[in-house]
């Protein structure tokens, strides 16, 4: 075996680029529905936080989308005019933005969904062991492993 130097042993190296193969895979899947892949963030946050009985608000969305909350407010804009969400402010705080899923973006999120699914069983295979170790280490990297 050869040993790796430079950049090749390096682990962040391959992790920046399997992380850019897997965005351009991810926005090739989602092309025919002409959604991005931050488009595609944007929805399926707002349609998880949605189903776990929260109430979406801009700022959630960005946080778990892992957006920042301007690159957030311009993806919802084109999402408004698409018709896919609707963004109303709270009746609580004029200042908090609530993400509301129409239902052909709920229709739209469920089909992107299956086809992210399909993705990644695609590039990583059924539920293993390997699958969750990589999960765990990422969720370790990015501080959100308990």
């Amino acid at each position: 075996m050869n040993e790796l130097r430079g950049p090749h042993a390096s682990t962040g190296y391959w992790l920046r680029l399997s992380a850019l193969a897997y965005q351009r895979a991810l926005d090739a899947a989602l092309r025919p529905l002409e959604l991005t892949t931050p488009q595609f963030s944007v929805l399926s946050g707002a349609h998880w936080l949605a189903n776990q009985g929260a109430l979406p608000t801009q700022q959630g969305v960005a946080d778990f989308a892992g957006s920042d909350r301007m690159m957030t407010s311009k993806i919802l804009q084109g999402l408004v005019a698409r018709k896919l969400v609707r963004r109303s402010t709270s009746p609580g705080d004029a200042r908090v933005r609530i993400i509301d899923l129409t239902e052909p973006g709920r229709t739209l999120v469920k089909r992107a969904i299956a086809l992210a699914r399909d993705l990644d069983r695609k590039l990583f295979g059924p539920e293993t062991l390997l699958r969750d170790s990589l999960i765990d280490r990422f969720g370790h990297l990015l501080g959100l492993a308990e």
